[in-house]
């Protein structure tokens, strides 16, 4: 009760178990200081996670891993990561030690806060973006807080959204900071010397104006990315690129939300790159501990 299904792309990848341990071993490197003095480490407990506001569910996966390392004999989980839940919707339920119970609560719960506030607004974002165009892709940028990064991924995949880039090691993306070294090397003859180095790579280049737009599509880019355009000049760069005969992609970046996500879409461009999601505020989980 209280949620719905996954989103298309929903559990994109489980974090390893290595990763959370790491996690828990940050917080509490030798143990919970506080349920050892007060006694209580071996009393059995029961933790609950509710949702304390509408959302898409992020790292339920991450938080039931989180409770079973910490030493949890028995974890219920309600949901999985790309879910929509409403307010007070059950996540999971915890049973063993409170000892345990604790040691593990404070990372499940940030876990789930920030990714599936992340999650949310990248959900928002996608659904204003197909009001516009139905089929249109919303990728998310590697623009995130370093450290981060499997996260904030698994974030936006839940929500259906896609990864504008990994980071720097699998993609080609040039921008006018790397052109700024090419002097006056035509951009045909530069292009052509990344496909030489690089033949199995999609060449992705950074425009800045129409004008640019239109020489780099022209010069053999592979897609053309639009930087800072506002909606009637994104129409004008797609109208001007298939007048060129060649099927390039266009993609539409900076200062993309839910509140003009439409607007490019309707200007005709085939994805849309955002790092909105990435300063989303984490909402409320709500835990619940009780003794038995």
């Amino acid at each position: 009760m209280g949620r719905t299904a996954p989103t298309e792309a929903a559990m994109p990848f489980t974090l390893s178990t290595a990763r959370l341990d790491a996690m828990l071993r940050e917080d509490a490197p030798f143990g919970d200081m506080t349920t050892r003095a007060l006694g209580i480490a071996d009393r059995p407990g029961r933790a609950l996670l509710r949702a304390g506001a509408p959302m898409t569910l992020c790292c339920a996966e991450e938080a039931e891993l989180v409770f079973r390392l910490a030493g949890a004999t028995d974890v219920r989980r309600f949901g999985s990561s790309g879910c929509q839940l409403e307010q007070g919707a059950d996540i999971l339920i915890a049973d063993g030690p409170a000892g345990a119970l604790h040691l593990a609560i404070r990372t499940a719960q940030v876990l789930l806060e920030v990714g599936s506030g992340v999650a949310t607004r990248a959900r928002r974002i996608l659904l204003a973006a197909r009001q516009g165009k139905a089929d249109i892709a919303v990728a998310c940028t590697r623009k995130h807080l370093p450290g981060t990064k499997d996260v904030m991924l698994k974030a936006v995949m839940a929500a259906g959204c896609t990864l504008h880039r990994f980071g720097l090691s699998e993609s080609i993306l040039v921008f006018a900071q790397h052109r700024a070294f090419l002097g006056r090397v035509p951009p045909r003859e530069w292009i052509a010397a990344i496909r030489a180095a690089q033949p199995e790579g999609r060449i992705v280049i950074e425009a800045e104006s129409v004008d640019e737009a239109v020489l780099f599509a022209n010069s053999g880019a592979d897609c053309v990315q639009l930087d800072k355009m506002a909606p009637e000049q994104v129409a004008e760069a797609v109208r001007a690129i298939a007048a060129l005969g060649r099927r390039v992609p266009v993609a539409a970046t900076g200062g993309i939300h839910e509140g003009n996500a439409a607007a490019y879409a309707m200007a005709g461009a085939d994805v849309l790159v955002t790092s909105a999601p990435y300063a989303a505020p984490p909402l409320d989980v709500k835990v619940a501990v009780t003794e038995g």
